[in-house]
């Protein structure tokens, strides 16, 4: 019992000493604690808005630690554009396409406390894609929403890294 009890004081003065500190401090450095978001609609791609704005506002309550509000009361913004997609195979099988990479490219504006930031993000997904699918549209739509997610990881990272710069 004493052991784990000094293993325990040790792990606690290793993490408190380090300066280790979640994304959500740094990001408040660039964000406020009410954001505005905003997703444009693609009209290629309009099933995937709903998905990118719960994504974005999941992201804001869960990362950020903000709550989303209406444009009126935000002191933050956070403008969300689907910039398209392609499609490249990557493997055959009898004439079929069986793996295919998705290039899914999203652009973000964050207007904040520090001036208005453009980013734009390019996430690649792999994938398999059976032969003669009947699926291939929900397969299309399920690579893009995982691209997205790439995407909005990414962002935060970005903007993590951005708070960091500007403390």
């Amino acid at each position: 019992m004493k052991i784990n009890k000094t293993l325990l004081i040790l792990a606690l003065m290793i993490f408190t000493s380090c300066g280790y500190k979640p994304s959500s401090h740094l990001i408040k450095n660039i964000f406020t604690d009410k954001i505005f978001v905003q997703v444009n609609i693609d009209k290629a791609e309009p099933e995937n808005a709903p998905f990118v704005k719960d994504e974005i506002h999941r992201l804001v309550y869960s990362r950020f630690k903000s709550r989303v509000t209406n444009k009126e009361e935000a002191t933050s913004q956070i403008i969300v554009s689907y910039a398209g997609s392609t499609f490249y195979p990557l493997a055959y099988k009898d004439g079929y396409v069986v793996r295919y990479m998705a290039n899914i490219r999203v652009k973000f504006v964050m207007i904040t406390k520090k001036g208005k930031i453009n980013k734009s993000i390019s996430a690649r997904v792999e994938a398999d894609i059976p032969p003669s699918s009947l699926t291939s549209s929900t397969l299309r739509t399920e690579a893009i929403r995982k691209g997205v997610e790439k995407a909005l990881d990414e962002f935060l990272a970005y903007v993590s890294v951005k708070g960091i710069i500007n403390k």
